[in-house]
């Protein structure tokens, strides 16, 4: 029946589709609902085996999806390490990703410029990978801008630049007592609003920092 193949193929594709993903949430997503499906039209025209295995798959993606989103905001997972700004691995990390990193960059510098002396920076890592770089530059008053706000393609479904936030005694100890994002990166307002920044008339997110 032509109902019954069209469903076969969106199975099928949905499938491949899922492969050529970078993010994991969104992956384990797309390859849950292909291979429901597919599990489906394989019971459906009696195909055991490709039924269980499909089956077998969608149960894997269950588990990861429910072990990602138990993980999403767990301070065990992640991890928050502070690095001089002319860190020599910091810059590698910004060099090898430095057309992704130019997007989300809060204040206008040159593709290649490095952090500032005066910069805190921050890595987030996920046991030994990096997922995540934080660059806060204190301005004087009190605030401190936050120049960069990052996260490798493949975490950016969650929010791992929380924990950064979270640790605000950092930012206590250089005399800060408030963050400001001057410009919203692409996609980033429910971010910012989840990691406790609030909108401005302005356009800019600010953050009080607590003592």
């Amino acid at each position: 029946m032509l109902w019954l193949e069209i469903v076969g193929w969106t199975g099928s594709v949905l499938v491949v589709v899922s492969l050529m993903q970078a993010r994991v949430w969104r992956f384990r997503v797309m390859n849950l609902v292909g291979s429901v499906i597919a599990t489906a039209y394989n019971a459906v025209i009696e195909i055991w085996p490709f039924a269980a295995m499909n089956a077998a798959i969608a149960l894997i993606n269950v588990y990861w999806l429910w072990r990602l989103n138990r993980e999403r905001g767990d301070a065990a997972v992640y991890a928050v390490v502070e690095v001089a700004p002319d860190d020599a691995y910091l810059h590698h990390v910004l060099a090898v990703h430095a057309d992704d990193v130019a997007r989300f960059r809060t204040v206008p510098v040159a593709a290649d410029a490095a952090p500032a002396a005066d910069e805190l920076a921050f890595l987030v890592v996920r046991g030994d990978e990096t997922v995540g770089v934080v660059l806060v530059r204190p301005a004087g008053d009190g605030s401190g801008v936050v120049v960069l706000d990052w996260v490798t393609p493949r975490f950016r479904d969650f929010t791992p630049g929380e924990f950064v936030y979270r640790h605000s005694d950092v930012f206590a100890a250089q005399g800060l007592d408030r963050l400001v994002v001057p410009t919203t990166p692409p996609n980033a307002r429910a971010y910012l609003d989840r990691v406790g920044f609030r909108p401005l008339p302005d356009g800019s997110w600010e953050r009080p920092v607590a003592a």
